[in-house]
């Protein structure tokens, strides 16, 4: 395999495994609910490595992507400002998602059951870390969608609804939270929302992987 199309094919793995392995400890870990607690929240308690794994994994993965796709704008007859945002927009993604690994965020919403709710250094950094990958990961369909159209009527349209639907759950759970934190809505879906933002985008990110892997949409980016 050529090197750009192994690093392509790392964010088809990354927008497989990060998206999986989230779904498939949190329906299964003793006191999480899918509904309620975000998908950081896995990142502690029981198992708590097995995500700070999969995130640091998933990150690194991204980060290879960004590279893989600056390699395929680059050959673009008019690449325009996406050769230098679109990569640098995958890899904050990347690296966001690796921080928010390696950082665990603080106890919330019950869990892990039998912790007390504090705020701590390290919860700050693991917010922040969160509060960019979302918006890198809506800001990239943006950036890309017009570049990497080709001869696709519909590729601009689903890269844009992509990148407003990770806004538009991603703040839903933000809000969610909130209410649910103030006690107006118990238990609020927040982590519903939060899951919802996550398969879109990284099912975008799966999408412009296939997309570029294949020889001819290659060739008219």
């Amino acid at each position: 395999m050529r090197p750009t199309t192994i690093l392509l094919s790392c964010g088809i793995a990354a927008g497989v495994l990060v998206p999986a392995l989230i779904l498939a400890d949190g329906a299964t870990r003793p006191g999480y609910s899918l509904w309620h607690h975000g998908a950081s929240q896995l990142g502690t308690g029981q198992r708590g490595w097995l995500q700070t794994v999969n995130f640091v994994i998933g990150g690194l993965l991204l980060i290879a992507f960004a590279a893989g796709l600056r390699r395929v704008l680059c050959r673009a007859p008019q690449p325009g400002r996406a050769v230098v945002w679109g990569p640098i927009l995958l890899a904050a993604v990347g690296f966001a998602l690796a921080v928010a690994g390696i950082v665990p965020t603080d106890p919330a919403l019950g869990y892990p059951p039998g912790r007390p709710e504090v705020i701590t250094a390290a919860g700050r950094v693991h917010g922040l870390a969160g509060l960019a990958l979302f918006a890198a990961l809506a800001a990239a369909p943006f950036t890309l969608a017009r570049p990497l159209r080709g001869s696709s009527r519909g590729w601009m349209a689903y890269s844009r609804w992509s990148g407003a639907l990770v806004i538009a759950f991603a703040l839903a759970a933000g809000i969610a939270f909130r209410l649910d934190e103030q006690g107006v809505l118990r238990p609020a879906p927040a982590g519903l929302l939060e899951h919802a933002a996550l398969l879109v985008g990284f099912a975008w990110i799966i999408a412009v992987g296939l997309r570029l892997r294949s020889p001819n949409t290659v060739g008219e980016v």
